[in-house]
């Protein structure tokens, strides 16, 4: 849905998304709004002069033109709004990737590879120099093994907390006890650190899977630290840190088994070395995006992820 103009009556372009239309082709009353959300992505507050008389300092905000409605679901609604109680806020939570913390660290490209099968990830009980996820001092920053199972304990890590020292305790309404995970299912899905599977996870039209996490008694991928831990040298935010999410990646059996999606939406590379330091040649790649959102605020984060395999 989209304002198409506001100057005198209120135009509203309305489209229905895929699940929308699912319902509605159904004809058996299904199809029923009970939410509804609303954003601003094309809004960019910064426009607003401060140093203009009063009536005309939000002037570029109103002018800026408007997106017509669309239904893909990948690039729409990045910025919800959120009605709030608590007229003495200052700050917003935010969402931050946490490479700090033994396991988590990310590659010095700025990604996560995930290394889809043992071949690619472990030269040392194969005996050969052709795998990437091993370097001359022992397990890559960065590299995820696919397959999920033995000692390899990398995983990616997100905080959510106010940046700022300013701050010391997290408003309970702003405390984000749940996330929304999408990625491509066809490479691969989500898992806990110790490999537990996530339940109950939809997959759309587009191939997107949309996995929610919420905190819950001896839960494995949301930790809530207590308000008084806010100091956390660990984290790369400042302040107060309200909760952690943290998971691993298993790569598709798809992936694994053949070349074919590397070969129409993926390339090759050889900026990989095996665990001698000697270069790898021809790399087969896919690079994709995890984003993660919290539900509380609906502030959102996109995770750079690559797939691997030799």
């Amino acid at each position: 849905m989209a304002f198409q103009d506001n100057s005198g009556d209120i135009i509203l372009d309305v489209v229905l998304t895929d699940e929308g239309r699912r319902r509605l082709a159904k004809g058996d009353d299904s199809f029923s709004i009970v939410k509804f959300a609303l954003g601003d992505d094309e809004i960019n507050y910064a426009l607003f002069d401060t140093n203009a008389v009063s009536a005309l300092q939000d002037l570029d905000i109103l002018q800026t033109p408007i997106l017509e409605a669309f239904t893909n679901n990948t690039s729409l609604m990045r910025s919800k709004l959120v009605s709030l109680a608590n007229p003495d806020l200052l700050y917003m939570p935010v969402l931050r990737l946490n490479s700090s913390i033994n396991g988590a660290e990310i590659t010095s490209d700025g990604n996560y590879v995930v290394c889809v099968d043992k071949r690619t990830f472990d030269d040392r009980s194969l005996g050969t120099t052709n795998a990437i996820g091993y370097g001359t001092s022992g397990l890559k920053d960065g590299f995820l093994y696919g397959l999920d199972s033995g000692d390899q304990a990398k995983f990616i890590a997100i905080d959510a907390g106010i940046d700022s020292t300013d701050v010391s305790v997290i408003d309970e309404a702003l405390i984000e006890t749940s996330f929304i995970v999408e990625m491509d299912s066809r490479l691969g899905q989500i898992v806990s650190v110790d490999g537990t599977v996530v339940p109950g996870f939809k997959v759309d039209d587009d191939y997107v899977a949309m996995y929610t996490l919420t905190k819950a008694p001896g839960d494995p991928f949301v930790i809530t630290p207590s308000q008084d831990s806010f100091e956390d040298s660990d984290s790369p935010i400042d302040g107060p840190i309200a909760s952690r999410l943290q998971f691993k990646i298993r790569s598709s059996q798809d992936i694994r088994t053949s070349n074919f999606l590397f070969n129409r939406i993926g390339s090759t590379t050889s900026a990989y070395t095996n665990v001698s330091g000697a270069p790898v040649n021809d790399v087969k790649i896919i690079d994709s995006i995890i984003r993660v959102t919290g539900v509380t605020t609906g502030y959102s984060i996109d995770i750079p992820v690559r797939f691997a395999k030799i």
